[in-house]
């Protein structure tokens, strides 16, 4: 009951005050202010040279949801969601699959950071765990129909085991929802 009370305050604080950012080539950029902080604790950005570099899917998150307010740094004029996606997507060709999942992680009330590499999309931490313990989940999205290698597959595995963390595969169906399977090695004794 406690967890829906803090949710609800954060996300009432959240509403009240729009955050100015700046779209730069490599990412979305915080003003420095005192909300920088708050974002930071809430598992947002990464501190880059000072300031608080949101990725392009956390700005599209946090836009769609009134709480950033996005200017173009060459043009100073607004940038609007689909502005936003158009960028992340001369990026990143699975730019709108990486936001819904990241999205409906959000939604769910876990924190989500960026995932590091070998093609792990995102860490996930349990509530009310980031900035306490290391995430427990690592998470590889995947489209339906989108051919993914078994031999893939079985390295992220043995990688995410050596960490002793559980693989997560987050599948974007053909009707735009999410389901979740974890992946873990069978083996007979």
């Amino acid at each position: 009951m406690q967890q829906k009370d803090e949710n609800k305050e954060e996300a009432e604080e959240e509403k009240k005050v729009i955050i100015k950012t700046v779209l730069k080539e490599d990412g979305v950029f915080v003003q420095p202010s005192e909300n920088t902080e708050g974002l930071s604790s809430r598992g947002y950005g990464t501190s880059k040279n000072d300031n608080l570099m949101l990725t392009f899917y956390e700005a599209l998150y946090l836009l769609s949801k009134g709480i950033i307010e996005v200017k173009d740094e060459k043009t100073d004029g607004n940038v609007t969601f689909q502005d936003l996606l158009e960028k992340y997507r001369s990026t990143n060709e699975n730019a709108w699959v990486k936001y819904l999942i990241y999205r409906d992680l959000r939604s769910r009330g876990y924190v989500v950071r960026e995932g590091f590499g070998l093609g792990i999309d995102f860490r996930v931490y349990e509530r009310g765990e980031y900035g306490k313990e290391t995430a427990d989940y690592l998470v590889v999205g995947i489209q339906e129909g989108q051919p993914v290698l078994i031999e893939d597959l079985a390295r992220i595995l043995r990688y995410v085991q050596s960490l002793k963390k559980i693989l997560i595969i987050a599948v974007l169906n053909r009707r735009g929802e999410i389901v979740y399977y974890s992946l873990s090695r069978l083996t007979f004794e």
